[in-house]
């Protein structure tokens, strides 16, 4: 399926590994004030992707591992990582 995107609502970061967990932490996935359904499911979700699509997490994890060669091109990337300080080592 393809579809056209604008520019993101925020920075949006890597797309994860196949297989890995997508980091979805900044409140600006979660949109409170609205139930919308899943572009994957059609089940209500207060999620948005970077691109405001709402879409389940859990539902996004399996897309990409489903669609890896898709998925490279951003459609459900992970939030930007901060840069880990060098005295950030809890051991």
């Amino acid at each position: 399926m393809t579809r056209k995107r604008g520019k993101p609502l925020f920075e949006p970061g890597l797309v994860p590994a196949r297989g890995d967990l997508l980091e979805w932490r900044d409140s600006r996935h979660c949109d409170g004030r609205q139930l919308r359904p899943c572009a994957l499911c059609d089940k209500p979700t207060p999620l948005r992707s970077h691109y405001g699509e709402p879409a389940h997490k859990a539902c996004a994890e399996n897309w990409i591992a489903a669609n890896p060669a898709e998925a490279r091109l951003g459609r459900f990337p992970s939030d930007v990582q901060p840069k880990r300080r060098r005295d950030d080592d809890h051991v």
